[in-house]
């Protein structure tokens, strides 16, 4: 939880029986389920309507994918983060999913315990994967970036600057660390991590880590 304020949750999935077990076991664990949603369309409504800190989504959806959903309403409301619930551990399905917007990846062989664990750490707003395919994501990024469109001098001198502590969250993000590792590493608080990033986030006008981390890393920042 947030303080004392409990986490707000939404569930979507296309199997009720799955779909409600996992709302029944967040509740129980403290989570406040706002919403659940069985197809791409009914998420997309109810995710504005009840606007969740933490969407927990399933991919493959009728009406609407998965990818897609996450795309409209991270769009719509920035400050959404969504985990991946997912049987897929197919690589093209978890690179797909996280350029769409998508905070974290969870396959469901996950135990409760680490699909709670998961919730609270996107909340935060730390990327989440299943092991092992943190390192491909990162690596998808680092793939992004090699090819970057080439800023004009115009464009190039109208960068905002960024503070020096901004700037070395920044790195830190870059190099795949999360919001816990980059507070201990500068020995200050989770909220400050998370402030500096909102802040830069703002700065350069991206939305989401996503684009954050293909910014520093297309300026060389995860090799400093």
């Amino acid at each position: 939880m947030t303080g004392t304020t409990p986490i707000r949750v939404m569930v979507v999935d296309d199997h009720p029986m799955w779909r409600d077990a996992v709302a029944r076991d967040l509740s129980e664990s403290g989570f406040e389920v706002v919403a659940t949603a069985g197809d791409g369309d009914q998420a997309v409504r109810r995710a504005n309507a009840a606007a969740p800190d933490v969407l927990v989504l399933d991919l493959n959806l009728p009406g609407k994918p998965g990818v897609q959903v996450c795309k409209e309403v991270v769009a719509a409301d920035p400050s959404v983060r969504v985990l991946v619930l997912s049987a897929s551990g197919e690589h093209a399905d978890v690179l797909e999913a996280v350029k769409s917007g998508a905070t974290g990846y969870l396959l469901k062989s996950a135990s409760t315990e680490e699909l709670r664990d998961a919730v609270r750490r996107t909340a935060d707003g730390d990327p989440v994967f299943t092991p092992g395919l943190a390192g491909l994501v990162l690596g998808e990024y680092r793939r992004l970036a090699s090819e970057p469109a080439a800023p004009s001098a115009g464009e190039e001198q109208k960068a905002p600057r960024l503070t020096e502590r901004e700037t070395e969250v920044l790195r830190l993000v870059a190099k795949g660390l999360s919001y816990k590792q980059i507070a201990e590493r500068l020995v200050i608080s989770h909220r400050t991590v998370q402030n500096h990033v909102q802040n830069t986030l703002g700065k350069l006008q991206l939305h989401n880590r996503v684009e954050l981390v293909r910014y520093a890393i297309e300026r060389g920042l995860d090799d400093e």
